[in-house]
Parts: structure tokens; C-alpha cells; sequence
């Protein structure tokens, strides 16, 4: 076997009181491709900037083969202090890197290395980042989430281009079928410690599943061993039992064995409140279009989506997806033709910017929404420490701002706010955000015990053919397509991904001579500076940070004055004071309405842009 280019032995780390590295290990070799897998929390990234250098380990020595080169992706991404995007990439490369590749690999991922690094989007400044680490072909690649904010174009353009490397590979992703189809080995950091299998992703879980089921049966021996010895030492002759100081000894170490082993962590409780059964019709959109100045979103489409349907919705960034997806639920109406729901509609959303969640509340208000300790799950109150520990909560982190929250945390509580909601509609854009693999396991069980209908748009391919009966792909110039299926389904169907998007644009010239329109541009191609020279403002950008707390203060203002104004005998306490108030609410109720309105303007305008 080849000498490791990277060796990490015996890795310690202690944040707080509980190790959160207790003895892992990382070996990688040339031309190995190896999956870095666990629980959110676990410590995959700390590990990786452990090798990358960036992070000092308490003990444990690091070592890289002399004149290796390392390249690390992290997931947030600094370009301050560069000019533009091109000087940003090309200040990763050294003397003997081809020069070449920079321009290629920005221009390949939609920039053209003339952005200014300080008004990049989060996707923009993730694509900017991964031509810099791939642009040297290092000897040792460490890709933190890769796939984060990047569309489905982007997501298998990347796939094919790491496959074509030579370099070594640790991965870390959420995305299953992007680490089947990357990775040769696998490595599980477990509570600390590391376990390894020479083989790929695709049988990782499996293998843990028999890990923990071995584990669980060595708990159990030992716990019957103890049982055993404290019989002796109960029943025991005494002169022996005095005599015998090894055997107490051995006793006091298998208890404190037994009592110092950390178990597995446990698995959330993840199931929706189902309301009453919707009708059979849930939703219906005849010849819906919708335009936004010369650009058309959406072109003549027409669906019928019926109670129990899984419909999921895929395209690139920019295409339009949470556009339709408003439109399809009455949000956002259509410029020409008509969309409309069926009866008895609950519906549950899960936003994929998270703008339910206010920053500035703790778990416990988010979930209760302020009203003490009780969460109504379906209408039926539960104590919200139970139900925080249901999606794995600890009580501690009741009081904890959503702000001081980690991503797979505030998708956790999302998830918790939205499953609360009785519904028989449920709704959710981009689900799989900072999910780990074993959320994502429940959150596709529970799709598939739902009794109503889901409504989905997602970037993720095994999530999708999972989940969904049947996709809608966008195919070019506002044209929407129906798939029976998942993912894989759609692309045996179609011939090909969401990438090639160029097929498609090679036979809608002969369609937009006859609809007298301009052919669109070639849908595999990221977006360009040419075709994207609109970007949302930096007062555009202020307000979609800003207007979300505004509207949520403007809905405390509210909730406020609705309870002054039931006050017993407010009025005719105070009648002057009870028509100030519900002139107040008036205005604050039109100042709410123009926010709201505001805000999904700019989201959309964001939407359309892709970023």
C-alpha cells in the first residue's frame, strides 16, 4: 500500500467539557477518494481544518508528505481583500500551476473574474472558492459541502470535473448520490472517534447499522458481566472476597466502562400532524404564464395535482422554481390563465431562506410562538421541552437565540415548526439544507407515511427519486415539462439531467421562430455576465436582510394592539384612547401589508437572478 500523503493519528479536541475528538484518526493516500460522514455536530469539519492546518488539535500529531499540495474548502468562504474573483482564484495557485485554469474554471461556474468579492451572493462567493481549490490540481483536495447553494447544473458539472482529477479527496456532503459517485472509502467519526471502511458511500449505511448492533451486544455482555461479579461479591466467601483485591479492582473498571460509554446519539421523532382529507383535486393550473419585464418565467403551463401526489420541481438557479411554486399554490398569481386549489386545503410550508424563523427568539418562543411552555401539535398542546427533544433539542438550548443556532439546527426547527401544523398539503422548498443523512432518512420516511399531498423543489437526486412520483423539469424559456418519476426516472425519460440543458436549446430555435421569440440560451451553461448583467442592488440586498424583522416587529405591533383592543371595557373606558388604537392598527396593519409585499418582490427578483 502507497505511504499516506495526509496522516492524522490519535486526534484529541476538547471544546468545553465534552471531548468532541477523543482519539480519530485520517489517513489518505494518492488517488484516494474518501467520504468524511457523521452526525451534524460530530466534528467532520473541525477534523478536516485539522488537516488542513488551520486548526491546532490538543494532541495528536499531523503529518503531509513533504512537498504535497493541500487545498481546503470551507464552508463560508472569505474573499475579503481581493480585488475581483480572478485575483482571488489565481493568489491559491503556485509557480507551477497552469495559469489557464483559473479563468476556465470561473467562466465554467457562471463568473467571469471581474466580480467584485464584496457584492458576491453566498452561491456566487461558493463558486468563486471552488475554482480556487480546483484550479491547482493539488496532490490532497478537503471539500467541506461543495454541493451547498450550488443548482443541479452546477452539482454534477462538479461531479465530472473532481472525477477527472488526480488528486486525493476527503469529502464531506449531505449529498448521497454526489459521495456514491465520488468517493472509494469511508470514513465515520462517531462520538470522537473514527471508524473506517475501504469501501465507498453507497455501503456505508449498512456497515454502521452492523457497527452499532455489534456495539449495543458488547453494552449488553458487559452489563451481564457486572451483574455476574457484583453477585460474587454479594454472595461471596468474605475471607475470599477480602483477599481477592484484583477482582475488585476488575469490578470497578467494568463499572466505570459501563458508565463512561457514550451511547449512539439518538434519532429524532419526526411525524406530521395530518389534517381532515383534503378533496381528490388538489390543485390545478390551466395555461399559466408569468413574465417579469422581458423574461418569461413560466410559459403556458398546465398540471392537475391530486390528493397523494409527490411532485417535485427541478432546474437551475435563476429558473424560476419557487416562482411556480407560488403560483401552483395560489401565493403568486399568473399573468394570463388560471391556477386554482381544491377543498378543505391545509397546507404546511417549509421556506428554503428560513425566513419563518426571527433571529432574535429563543427555541422555546419559536416554537410556542411566545406563549409560555406549551406547543400545540395539531391543535393539541405538548410541553415544549418534550417536543424540543423529539427533533434532538437538549433542554439547555430552550433560551438559545435561533441566531446562535447551527444550519442543521435551524432546519431541525423549521422542520419542528412546520410538522406542528396540521396540514394535508404540505409544501417545501429545498428541505435538504444542512440536514445530515440520517435526518434526511427520517424526512423521507415521513414523506412517504404522509396521507396528503407534498409539494417539493430540491437540487438533491436521491432525495428526489426517493421521494417524488412525478417531476417537473424546466426546460428552457419558461417552458415546463411533467415527468413521471423521480429524478432518474425524468432523465431516462428526457435522455438527459437538468445540465443538458443545451439539447434542449438546440431544438427551441425552430419552436421560437414560430412563437416569435429569441432562442434562449444554452440551459447546461451556468449563467454568464452577459446574461445575468442585472444583480440585485445593494440596497435591494439591505432590504431583503432588513425587511424580515421589520415584519416581524410589525406583527408584535399588532398581536399588541389586537390585545388592547379586547380589553374588557376599553372602550367605553376610553373612548378617544380605543379610536386611537384602532386607527394605529390600521395603519400598522397597511405599513405590514406593503412589507410583506415588498419582500417577496425583492425574493422573487432574487429567485430569478440566481443568487
Amino acid at each position: 500500500m502507497a505511504p499516506p500523503l495526509l496522516l492524522l493519528q490519535d486526534i484529541r479536541l476538547t471544546f468545553g467539557g465534552t471531548p468532541l475528538l477523543d482519539g480519530a484518526e485520517l489517513s489518505v493516500s494518492s488517488g484516494e477518494r474518501v467520504g468524511l460522514v457523521g452526525r451534524n455536530g460530530s466534528g467532520k469539519s473541525t477534523l478536516l481544518k485539522i488537516a488542513a492546518g488551520l486548526v491546532q488539535a490538543d494532541s495528536g500529531p499531523r503529518f503531509v508528505q513533504p512537498g504535497a499540495t493541500v487545498r481546503y474548502l470551507p464552508q463560508e468562504p472569505d474573499l475579503s481583500g481581493f480585488k475581483t474573483t480572478l485575483d482571488y482564484v489565481e493568489a491559491g495557485m503556485g509557480p507551477g500551476d497552469q495559469e489557464y485554469r483559473a479563468m476556465y474554471l470561473l467562466n465554467e461556474l457562471g463568473l467571469t473574474g471581474a466580480e467584485d468579492p464584496a457584492n458576491l451572493s453566498g452561491g456566487e462567493a461558493r463558486r468563486a472558492a471552488l475554482a480556487r481549490v480546483l484550479a491547482p490540481e493539488p496532490d490532497i483536495l478537503l471539500l467541506d459541502e461543495p454541493t451547498n447553494h450550488l443548482d443541479l447544473p452546477a452539482i454534477e458539472w462538479l461531479e465530472a470535473e473532481i472525477a477527472s482529477l488526480r488528486s486525493a479527496l476527503v469529502l464531506i456532503s449531505h449529498d448521497r448520490r454526489f459521495l456514491q459517485d465520488l468517493t472509494r472509502a469511508t470514513v465515520w467519526l462517531d462520538r470522537g472517534r473514527t471508524k473506517r471502511m475501504e469501501r465507498g458511500f453507497g455501503f456505508f449505511e449498512e456497515w454502521r447499522d452492523q457497527v452499532l448492533e455489534e456495539e449495543e451486544r458488547d453494552q449488553q455482555k458487559l452489563a451481564r458481566k457486572i451483574v455476574a461479579e457484583e453477585h460474587w461479591m454479594r454472595y461471596g466467601v468474605t475471607a475470599r472476597r477480602k483477599r481477592n483485591v484484583r477482582r475488585v479492582g476488575e469490578l470497578a473498571a467494568l463499572r466505570a466502562q459501563f458508565r463512561d460509554h457514550r451511547g449512539a446519539l439518538g434519532t429524532i421523532t419526526m411525524a406530521a400532524t395530518e389534517a381532515d382529507v383534503s378533496g381528490k383535486l388538489v390543485m390545478e393550473a390551466e395555461h399559466i404564464s408569468k413574465t417579469y419585464g422581458d423574461r418569461v418565467i413560466v410559459r403556458d403551463l398546465s398540471i392537475r395535482i391530486q390528493r397523494g401526489d409527490r411532485i417535485g420541481i427541478v432546474g437551475p438557479n435563476g429558473a424560476g422554481k419557487t416562482t411556480l411554486l407560488k403560483m401552483l399554490t395560489g401565493e403568486l398569481a399568473p399573468d394570463s390563465g388560471k391556477a386554482k386549489m381544491g377543498t378543505n386545503i391545509e397546507m404546511a410550508t417549509l421556506d428554503q431562506r428560513r425566513a419563518a424563523l426571527d433571529p432574535n427568539r429563543s427555541v422555546r418562543e419559536t416554537l410556542t410562538d411566545g406563549r409560555g411552555d406549551q406547543v400545540f401539535v395539531g391543535g393539541n398542546p405538548r410541553h415544549v421541552i418534550g417536543y424540543m427533544k423529539d427533533f434532538l433539542f437538549t433542554p439547555e438550548q430552550a433560551g438559545t437565540a435561533v441566531s446562535r443556532l447551527s444550519g442543521g439546527e435551524r432546519g431541525r426547527l423549521l422542520l419542528a415548526c412546520a410538522l406542528a401544523q396540521a396540514s394535508n398539503l404540505m409544501v417545501l422548498d429545498e428541505p435538504t439544507n444542512d440536514l445530515d443523512l440520517e435526518t434526511l432518512d427520517l424526512l423521507e420516511e415521513m414523506i412517504d407515511d404522509y396521507a396528503g399531498t407534498v409539494l417539493l423543489v430540491s437540487h438533491d437526486r436521491d432525495f428526489l427519486d426517493r421521494t417524488v412520483t412525478a417531476t417537473i423539469a424546466y426546460e428552457g424559456d419558461g417552458n415546463w415539462e411533467v415527468y413521471a418519476g423521480g429524478y432518474s426516472d425524468m432523465v431516462a425519460q428526457r435522455g438527459h439531467g437538468v445540465k443538458a440543458r443545451a439539447a434542449a436549446a438546440a431544438a427551441a430555435p425552430a419552436n421560437n421562430k414560430s412563437a416569435g421569440t429569441k432562442p434562449a440560451k444554452a440551459a447546461g451553461t451556468p449563467p454568464s455576465a452577459s446574461a445575468s448583467k442585472r444583480k440585485l442592488s445593494f440596497k435591494e440586498k439591505h432590504a431583503l436582510e432588513q425587511l424580515p424583522k421589520r415584519i416581524a416587529q410589525l406583527e408584535s405591533d399588532i398581536a399588541r394592539l389586537n390585545n388592547k383592543l379586547h380589553t374588557p371595557n376599553f372602550y367605553t373606558r376610553d373612548p378617544a384612547g380605543f379610536q386611537k388604537s384602532t386607527a394605529e392598527l390600521t395603519r400598522i396593519q397597511a405599513e405590514h401589508a406593503k412589507a410583506e409585499e415588498e419582500w417577496l418582490q425583492l425574493e422573487m427578483l432574487r429567485e430569478e437572478l440566481g443568487g
